[in-house]
């Protein structure tokens, strides 16, 4: 029953996307790299997995190019499976690309609130996040056409309806607007995945409600730990928890009473996990609060909380591909690529700047 919905056309692209899987960076291809003296030897290194998308680069190039390189070849890879996708996998990838359409349109209401150059922002818009017609955004002269635009011309115009108005969309509020869409965004896929006659009761649906309850933990921990010493009050820090996963409803009730991370260790104990995590960063200690420490305070091993959440995800999308018949496959092998663009970025920074002694820490490898 399990590949009961599953066609022949989704059977084939799940094979394509196992294929990918097994072409990602190895344990040796990054003992090479950790090797490497010069980011002109990283390029020669990636050259089997990356091939023509880095020929073009001028010689010792620099990070961000590399890293802009790779991405292309993850699009590239993501946007030819997508075009095969049918059913219900073609709209579980468009699932995929809102996260990134919710950072590109954050980023042009920030980019129009300053009076930046509209070119400059498309370049910097990610390209997983791009549709039809964002150009559209940018030819706004003030936030509320801004805001009119994005509730007509954009995909995200559901999650905007009945939470945001164009009074909200000023730089003060810029986190605040792209929490309250990721929130809207995590729970309408969460109840698709769980509610289409296609996926309800198969692996697709088992494997991403793990996935997505751990985001929705993870949004709802890192929005307690980021609003400590701001304006946000406690009863707006609420509204932008989504309302599912592990810590739903108790833990995320103790998170929006907490005023400081004794109180955020409290609420997520429950969760062997989380309690891992704080126990491992120092988190459950008294030491300093706020994102200094959730970001940039490490632990034994030299890990942030951020670090371990990635470690997390890393761990559930390789889980991802012991399941049959299941889009999941798809998502896992994105977040698992773009780890592997974060590892070449972190090595190729370490080189660059001749400290290679700190690569080790911060390389997830799959």
């Amino acid at each position: 029953m399990e590949g009961l919905f599953f066609n022949v056309n989704n059977g084939y692209i799940e094979g394509v996307v196992r294929g990918y899987r097994n072409s990602l960076l190895t344990s040796q291809n990054y003992n090479n790299l950790t090797q490497c003296e010069t980011i002109d030897d990283v390029r020669l290194q990636l050259s089997p997995a990356y091939g023509d998308y880095l020929a073009a680069l001028p010689p010792n190039p620099s990070t961000s190019s590399l890293a802009a390189k790779t991405t292309d070849k993850l699009v590239a890879d993501f946007r030819y499976v997508q075009s095969n996708a049918t059913g219900s996998l073609a709209k579980f990838m468009e699932y995929l690309t809102y996260g990134y359409m919710i950072d590109n349109v954050a980023l042009l209401i920030t980019g129009t609130l300053h009076e930046r150059d509209t070119r400059e922002l498309l370049e910097r818009c990610h390209p997983l996040g791009w549709f039809e017609t964002m150009p559209v955004l940018c030819v706004a002269t003030n936030i509320e056409e801004l805001y009119n635009s994005v509730l007509i011309e954009t995909p995200l115009a559901p999650y905007f309806k009945g939470s945001l108005s164009h009074q909200d969309l000023d730089e003060l509020n810029i986190e605040i607007i792209r929490n309250t869409l990721y929130k809207n965004y995590l729970e309408d896929f969460y109840s698709w995945v769980n509610s289409h006659p296609e996926l309800k009761g198969t692996p697709t649906s088992e494997v991403m409600s793990e996935v997505l309850e751990f985001e929705a933990d993870r949004r709802s921990i890192n929005i307690t730990l980021n609003s400590f010493g701001t304006e946000l009050s406690k009863a707006d820090r609420k509204k932008l928890y989504p309302n599912f996963g592990r810590l739903y409803p108790e833990g995320t009730l103790m998170l929006s009473r907490a005023d400081d991370i004794e109180g955020v260790r409290i609420a997520v104990d429950g969760v062997a996990d989380y309690k891992t995590f704080f126990d491992q960063t120092g988190l459950s200690q008294n030491g300093p609060s706020g994102v200094g420490n959730m970001a940039g305070g490490t632990g034994a091993e030299g890990k942030s909380l951020e670090d371990l959440f990635y470690q997390k995800e890393m761990e559930i999308s390789k889980m991802a591909f012991t399941r049959q018949f299941t889009h999941a496959v798809v998502y896992a092998w994105v977040k698992l690529r773009e780890q592997e663009i974060r590892n070449i970025t972190w090595i190729s920074e370490c080189i660059a700047q001749n400290q290679k002694e700190r690569i080790g820490n911060y390389i997830s490898v799959f």
